[in-house]
């Protein structure tokens, strides 16, 4: 990104910071399945939230969903259940608590369900931004080498302008995370949420 930043058409986009992530109580705690990077992201991203609002910017959260069927039995991916054999009835599910973001980011302005790694694969998130005429992501969350770098090689398909915040999101693995950070460096511009700050602090 070249051009000086406008908050206006500029939104915040957090991938998959729900409780069945990051709760204790969530599907992954309840599995021992954790980073300790990871629980830091919401306190680290609000402030930065908080200052894009003040400039008229949108908040939208982007939640991994698990679509329930008949009886509650959610529509799994093959490949995620092999990964993940823990998860199952009620994780992910619209509307329970495990599926919802986190409290230190919640509400958002916006939410969009997501059923794969991009936050743009068959969801409302496109029709949003072009709704409020945004052209800018400033995007963080979890993971950074799956759905958050997935989302932004995805705005890059589509020509939106995109931030990656490289403290504002986390991997299971630092060396994958920057590896990752390495490897997107050429789509887009990459800041701190610290920076960031400053940056729309500096913005009228």
């Amino acid at each position: 990104m070249g051009h000086t930043l406008d908050p206006t058409r500029c939104a915040l986009l957090t991938i998959d910071l729900q409780n069945d992530f990051l709760h204790p109580e969530g599907a992954y705690g309840r599995a021992g399945q954790s980073a300790e990077t990871v629980p830091a992201l919401p306190d680290r991203i609000a402030p930065l939230r908080n200052a894009l609002r003040a400039r008229g910017g949108t908040y939208i959260s982007a939640q991994f969903t698990l679509v329930p069927g008949p009886g509650g039995e959610p529509l799994i991916a093959p490949h995620l259940k092999a990964l993940r054999p823990f998860l199952g009835k009620g994780d992910f599910a619209p509307g329970a608590f495990g599926h919802s973001l986190v409290e230190p980011l919640a509400p958002a302005d916006y939410t969009v369900e997501k059923v794969a790694y991009s936050a743009f694969y068959q969801t409302r998130l496109e029709y949003i931004m072009r709704a409020l005429d945004l052209d800018t992501l400033i995007l963080g969350g979890i993971v950074t080498n799956g759905g958050v770098a997935s989302t932004l090689r995805d705005a890059h398909l589509r020509n939106i302008d995109t931030v990656l915040l490289t403290d504002g999101c986390a991997a299971f693995r630092t060396d994958v995370h920057d590896a990752t950070l390495l490897s997107l460096s050429s789509l887009g511009r990459q800041a701190s949420c610290a920076d960031m700050i400053a940056e729309l602090e500096g913005t009228t």
